[in-house]
Parts: structure tokens; sequence; C-alpha cells
């Protein structure tokens, strides 16, 4: 399989591994706490809130699908960008480096917002450490899927970081 398609695919798959994983994880807390699908019919509603648009109009369905689909296109985006640099360490070790900066600067990242964010009225109601272990799901689902489809990684990162050769 051509490279540029190997990027694609595992793009694809361990944003949809990294979204299911994020998606599980809120119906089990919403379940336990007795609100199916609260979450991220509060997130879609935090968005399009950011966004200016009129969100009274529109009903819990509305809002976790639109959650749904963002959430979901915007990790396979995160992970093709991951994917794609995980294939350049192959040739440059070095890049291995870079990877690993990619990964702790969009976690810690995320958190900062989403502790920023869990200010807002709206987002008042999820604490920041439930959006923070659902992001740990997805990064265990997401690091894992592709760590097994590059096993190099590893040994390459060691390389770029010790001057091996």
């Amino acid at each position: 399989m051509p490279a540029h398609d190997r990027m694609w695919r595992d793009g694809i798959v361990a944003g949809l591994l990294g979204a299911a994983g994020v998606a599980v994880w809120f119906l089990d807390v919403d379940l336990i706490a007795g609100r199916p699908f609260f979450t991220p019919a509060l997130l879609g509603r935090a968005v399009l809130g950011v966004l200016g648009r009129d969100i009274a109009i529109h009903g819990t369905v509305f809002f976790v699908l639109w959650y749904t689909v963002l959430h979901v296109v915007a990790l396979m985006v995160a992970c093709c960008i991951g994917s794609s640099l995980l294939m350049a360490s192959r040739s440059v070790p070095q890049v291995a480096v870079g990877v690993a900066g990619f990964f702790v600067e969009f976690e810690v990242g995320f958190y900062f917002l989403a502790i920023f964010l869990s200010e807002h009225d709206i987002l008042g109601a999820l604490a920041w450490y439930q959006i923070g272990a659902a992001n740990l799901v997805a990064s265990g689902h997401v690091g894992g899927y592709l760590l097994r489809r590059h096993p190099e990684f590893g040994g390459n990162l060691t390389h770029a970081l010790d001057g091996t050769t």
C-alpha cells in the first residue's frame, strides 16, 4: 500500500477509535449520573454558542449529532497529521521528537482549554477532569493504534534523542 494511502487510513482509523473511546466514556459517565447524552449535548450547545448560532431552536438530538460529527472530524484531522509525522520519522528519525512534541503540546493545550472553558456558563456543568479523562481515553486508543502501526517509532525517538546511529 502506498505511504500516502496508509497515512490517510491510519489517521482515519485512529481518529474513529479515539472518538469512539470518548463517546463511550461520556455515555458511561452520563448513564451513571442518570442523564444519557448530557455531555455531548452540552458540548454541542457550547460549540454552537461560541459560533454565535441561535441554539434555543434546536433539541438534544441535534446537539449530540453536531458535537459527534465535529469531534470525529477534528480527531481524524489531528490523527492524519500525527500519522503523517510518524511516517516522516521513518526516513528522518529526528522528526520523532517533533511527533512527541506535537502530542505533548496537543494534550497540554487541550487540558488548559478544558479548564478555561469549564469556567464558561454552559460548560460549568462539566468538571474539567471529566473532559480530561475522556481525552486520556482517546489518547490511549489513538496512541495504541498508531504505535502498533508504527513500531519503529520508539527506536527513531531514541535515536533522535541520544544521537545513536
